[in-house]
């Protein structure tokens, strides 16, 4: 069905009209429209899969950054899994040259939420959207739920950026926690 029209799209079409000019600027017309719409849906289905790759590159690197965590992994223990994509967003700028993104990650003891903001390095191409991009990563926190059976449930706010401070240790502490939950 759709082969039959996508070829009549090319050929003339016949009317039944007697008035040629008449069919001929329908005909023009009708084309023109399926035209547009093939090239705007082109281009959403393309806007889409670049925010896909964008997705998929800021969250691979922060989840490689997460994994590699100790306090992350002592709060909501190993293995750490990212979440489902349809509970995360993404917000483009700057010619898709920063990111911020959050995404729910999951262990076994408890869930979190991250959220992280990021540049691109590298330049533009044409097919850009096809290749994979390295993003610095230039803040991520992690807001951590931890469940407790003997008391209150835990909401923590954890820094997992990697900060070079003359301290050690200090950049991979939580911040502070928060006021616990009562269920």
């Amino acid at each position: 069905m759709f082969a039959r029209r996508f070829t009549s799209f090319f050929k003339g079409s016949s009317t039944s009209s007697p008035d040629k000019t008449a069919g001929t600027l329908g005909s023009f017309g009708r084309k023109a429209v399926s035209f547009v719409l093939i090239t705007v849906t082109g281009g959403v289905a393309l806007s889409a899969l670049d925010d896909l790759s964008i997705y998929r590159g800021c969250s691979s690197k922060a989840m490689d950054k997460v994994m590699n965590s100790k306090v992350m992994i002592e709060a909501i223990g190993e293995p750490i899994e990212k979440g489902p994509w349809y509970n995360a967003s993404l917000a483009v700028s700057h010619q898709r040259h920063s990111v911020s993104c959050s995404f729910p990650v999951i262990g076994p003891q408890g869930t979190g939420i991250l959220h992280l903001k990021a540049v691109r390095n590298g330049e533009d191409s044409m097919f850009g959207f096809l290749q994979q991009r390295d993003w610095d990563i230039l803040i991520m926190d992690a807001l951590v739920h931890v469940p407790s059976n003997e008391g209150p449930q835990q909401t923590l706010r954890i820094n997992v950026t990697d900060i070079v401070d003359p301290s050690p240790g200090t950049h991979d502490k939580p911040l502070e926690p928060l006021e616990p939950e009562k269920s």
